[in-house]
């Protein structure tokens, strides 16, 4: 029989073996190693288990390999049969090329990018298309999409996801008035110098939050390091919008002090590098595992 002491020591030194491992593997450019069979674990069950998919984006980063098939079962484009999955991906597919017909007969698709296109789309399926749209009206959706032609490669999964992430983010704009509110609390929490300064200049009450947090930040944050924020909010938690609001804010504390009005501010905010967008997704997620995140309690929006 193995005492306890032995088997405190025994399971101590399994514990201490698999910290070593992950950290060479972080060392060595392999980070989400173990994260990414665990993953796979739950992509091979059946039928597969929302709760446990939305469980693992709250802890962990989604590999990109699999971003596709996750975000796809956790905005409902697909089931969680797996069986299914070929009937419904035809299914989409046939729609897709409806909405594509229809506009084409309609010509509103000649001489647009692409991107106005899947938000033509996205109007006539939700009957709000006018002959005279301005297509970039959809701001929030508008710059959902660009960053998913970043993420994805065919048009089918673009618009799919795109609008399945918009739809998803638009149940909880009854929440924003409270997440705003939230943001002006977290900020003089974190660094009340600078929340002090951007109230001064009247830069605070006017930061244009709604805007970013119906676009997720998309064409605010690079688009390699945002997927990241959004395998939270598909994991259930919006409220993480609220951290990384701050995190922006205070890493750019430097340059916003130096703000005398709004513009400057903006101007400060929409030129974010690659390097320090990664950075501050880090940091935010960091900060949104300290305060809490809710690893068993998903933001609820509204039906």
């Amino acid at each position: 029989m193995i005492n306890d002491r032995v088997l405190r020591i025994v399971t101590k030194m399994a514990i201490d073996e698999r910290n070593f491992r992950s950290t060479y593997y972080e060392k060595v450019g392999f980070k989400s190693v173990e994260e990414k069979r665990s993953l796979e674990i739950l992509l091979k069950e059946k039928p597969l288990d929302l709760s446990k998919l939305k469980q693992f984006c709250l802890r962990f980063g989604v590999p990109a390999a699999h971003r596709n098939l996750v975000w796809k079962l956790l905005l409902e484009i697909l089931p969680l049969q797996e069986k299914c999955h070929e009937y419904v991906t035809e299914q989409r597919k046939e729609e897709y090329s409806n909405l594509l017909h229809a506009l084409n007969v309609l010509r509103i698709t000649n001489n647009i990018p692409k991107s106005q296109v899947f938000v033509a789309m996205w109007l006539l399926q939700n009957g709000k298309l006018k002959f005279e749209t301005d297509y970039e009206s959809e701001k929030g959706l508008f710059s959902i999409i660009r960053s998913m032609m970043f993420h994805f490669d065919y048009d089918i999964d673009i618009y799919w996801l795109a609008k399945g992430f918009y739809d998803f983010v638009q149940k909880f704009q009854c929440e924003v008035p409270k997440l705003i509110e939230a943001t002006h609390s977290l900020l003089e929490k974190e660094d009340f110098k600078l929340y002090k300064h951007l109230s001064k200049i009247e830069a605070l009450e006017n930061l244009p939050l709604e805007s970013w947090f119906d676009c997720c930040f998309a064409g605010t944050l690079n688009d390699m390091v945002l997927g990241r924020i959004w395998d939270k909010i598909m994991g259930g938690s919006y409220k993480i919008l609220v951290y990384t609001t701050v995190v922006i804010l205070t890493s750019m504390k430097h340059k916003l002090m130096r703000c005398t009005n709004l513009d400057c501010v903006i101007e400060n905010v929409n030129n974010i590098s690659e390097e320090l967008a990664e950075m501050i997704v880090n940091k935010t997620v960091e900060l949104w595992q300290q305060q809490g995140s809710p690893l068993t309690v998903y933001d609820k929006p509204k039906p």
